[in-house]
């Protein structure tokens, strides 16, 4: 059936299907997800209303639901470039889970999946994996009623496994920013060249990756940078060292985007130059790590007060997982606390 053109009103567009001579329509922010729409609500229709009817379940896949969430609910989110990704790969994630129907679902198949899954990535990758689709199963439950109880509830989740302590030496940094071809003096003006911006910034401010992503003009701030929207929900201010300082006047003066790089492309960018340099197990948040562990090391920053700077609320997830000192470092401030 053939999908009908969405018509726009004023700042949204609209689109209407017919099936069996009734009319269902809705409203959407863009063509695309009108389109989305008007496609899973045919399959919908078409997968037998008259099965419904006679109390047989049809059959519902899995991948069919997973992107009717992404169309009504997953696209909305701040993480939705992370769902999409996810989303984007599902056949290789779940396997022949993908086609099955959401029906059919046992706990023994997510004991299966989730027991493969752990010796495929890390544990803290099925965790999140699997709180995911734990979100698409209420989703069909609370909102669509298509299922009387979410099958993943059931299940234990994976645990989460030793927090990561990856640090970044000076000779990573410098192998990792000689491989963005910017000399730190100019004007950044090639995708590597911002790629290697934002590696240095973010070794200053132990900004996220999408905070800094997202960064205005108008979020420059005497002496501290403004984030209107941060991943906990909140707005933080984050204060600029000398450097942080000396980057930004970097920047052309007309971009309002600070960085004008599409998330997609700024991963692609940063994989490619740090498999380049055999750099493969360091991934950017690594530098939220290494920022932390600095400013505690070279500021002597109170915990309270860091926690304010990085946009923690739970103070011990600071200082067990991103606050990453050697043996060494711990000597230095035992030792620095006698003199």
């Amino acid at each position: 059936m053939k999908i009908p053109k969405p018509i726009q009103r004023g700042h949204t567009w609209r689109i209407t299907v017919t099936y069996d001579k009734k009319r269902y329509s809705v409203t959407r922010d863009t063509p695309k997800e009108c389109e989305q729409w008007a496609a899973l609500k045919l399959l919908e229709l078409k997968t037998g209303k008259t099965q419904v009817e006679n109390g047989i379940k049809p059959s519902f896949p899995c991948h069919q639901l997973c992107e009717q969430y992404y169309a009504e609910h997953g696209s909305k989110l701040r993480s939705n470039y992370v769902i999409r990704s996810k989303l984007d790969n599902l056949d290789r994630i779940l396997g022949h889970l993908a086609t099955q129907s959401i029906h059919d679902f046992h706990p023994n198949d997510i004991v299966k999946w989730r027991n493969k899954r752990l010796l495929e990535v890390q544990s803290s990758t099925v965790l999140r994996e699997f709180a995911m689709f734990s979100a698409i199963f209420s989703y069909a439950q609370k909102e669509l009623f298509l299922i009387e109880s979410n099958v993943w509830q059931t299940v234990s989740k994976p645990s989460k496994g030793k927090p990561r302590n990856q640090r970044i030496s000076e000779d990573d940094q410098q192998a990792i920013f000689a491989r963005s071809k910017w000399d730190n003096q100019t004007a950044p003006k090639y995708m590597l060249h911002y790629v290697g911006w934002a590696f240095l910034f973010a070794l200053e401010t132990a900004m996220r990756q999408g905070e800094i992503l997202s960064m205005r003009r108008a979020d420059i701030r005497e002496g501290f940078i403004h984030l209107p929207m941060t991943k906990n929900g909140e707005s933080r201010n984050v204060p600029l060292s000398a450097e942080a300082k000396r980057l930004l006047s970097l920047l052309p003066p007309e971009n309002d985007v600070l960085v004008p790089v599409k998330v997609k492309t700024f991963k692609r960018t940063w994989i490619r130059m740090r498999e380049e340099v055999n750099l493969p197990h360091i991934n950017f948040h690594d530098t939220r790590h290494e920022a932390i562990t600095r400013m505690v090391k070279v500021r002597k920053l109170p915990v309270e007060v860091l926690a304010k700077i990085t946009g923690h609320k739970t103070i011990g997830i600071l200082i067990n997982t991103y606050y990453n000192p050697d043996a060494q470092d711990l000597v230095e401030m035992f030792n620095s606390s006698e003199s």
